[in-house]
């Protein structure tokens, strides 16, 4: 059996790491592992996009636990595998993009080199995954950063969070404004946090059904949250709390590592969901792509 084509999980980094050196390579072998690089960055891409797509799907809650979530993540890893690799798929302009950068590594004054795929090569295949889910039709995860961009960047420069982070974690709160917090009358409260309304709030409010965690354990419950006039209204807030509470302090120097960021966020409290961090983090991922294809 070929193990360049071998269709095993999505995201096998060591797969990956073997296919990295035989891309490289000159002959048949290496358009074979170079075809097969495509194909695992494109899975990348098809997984991260499903737990987007299943993340922003309100759950029941019934069913929820480890076994379940397990389960979940693998049939997941296995959708991507299938959806990836089809004729006009990501791959083919992967693979175009990965063969045009190999064929430059190689060409020199010296004569051809021989070098394993390299970072950059691994950067121009995530330029190209990014650039295809934002010129998508109708991609919400675009749209919602597309949309708010302009205001996290404001608010980022006042506070300076990452407008990157700030992007995310709206977008993991609303299910990318799938599930934004909205008034009684089906109008929009602007609060894309996910921020309660307590005694010391003295702004509007919105009351919604909403799912907290009670010892692991998801418990529906009625909720206050703050109500804002804008969305830039929203982010300033998000960011004010942050940055000057006490609490949040473990927040503010973490600003330099997404998954540090979205750990201590959990940490300090701000959500009962037990996978609260690990969400978050794929969240602001994406969102990181995404703006990068945006720019």
């Amino acid at each position: 059996m070929n193990t360049l084509t071998t269709q095993g999980l999505a995201a096998d980094p060591a797969a990956l790491d073997a296919l990295r050196y035989g891309a490289g390579r000159q002959g048949d072998g290496g358009k074979a592992a170079l075809k097969e690089a495509a194909r695992q960055f494109e899975s990348l891409f098809m997984r991260e996009l499903i737990k987007s797509m299943r993340e922003a799907t309100q759950q029941s809650g019934l069913l929820d636990g480890p076994g379940s979530q397990l389960g979940t993540d693998l049939l997941d890893q296995q959708f991507a595998v299938q959806l990836s690799g089809l004729p006009g798929g990501l791959s083919e302009a992967i693979e175009r993009q990965l063969g045009q950068q190999i064929e430059r590594s190689q060409a020199g004054p010296s004569g051809p080199a021989v070098p394993a795929l390299v970072p950059a090569a691994e950067g121009r295949a995530s330029s190209t995954i990014s650039r295809a889910a934002a010129s998508a039709g109708g991609s919400r995860q675009a749209d919602f950063v597309s949309r708010h961009s302009d205001a996290a960047a404001r608010v980022s420069q006042e506070s300076g969070i990452p407008a990157g982070f700030m992007l995310g974690k709206a977008a993991h709160e609303t299910g990318w404004g799938r599930s934004e917090i909205r008034h009684r009358d089906g109008s929009t409260s602007h609060n894309l946090f996910g921020i309660k309304a307590t005694s010391a709030w003295k702004g509007k409010v919105a009351e919604v059904m909403t799912t907290e965690y009670v010892n692991g354990e998801p418990r529906k419950t009625v909720a206050r949250f703050r109500a804002y006039d804008s969305y830039e209204d929203a982010f300033r807030d998000y960011a004010r709390l942050i940055s000057r509470s006490t609490r949040y302090q473990p927040v503010m120097e973490q600003l330099d590592s997404v998954q540090g960021f979205a750990s201590s966020v959990q940490r300090a409290g701000y959500a009962t969901d037990p996978q609260y961090a690990v969400k978050l983090t794929r969240a602001i991922n994406m969102t990181l792509n995404l703006q990068r294809a945006q720019t």
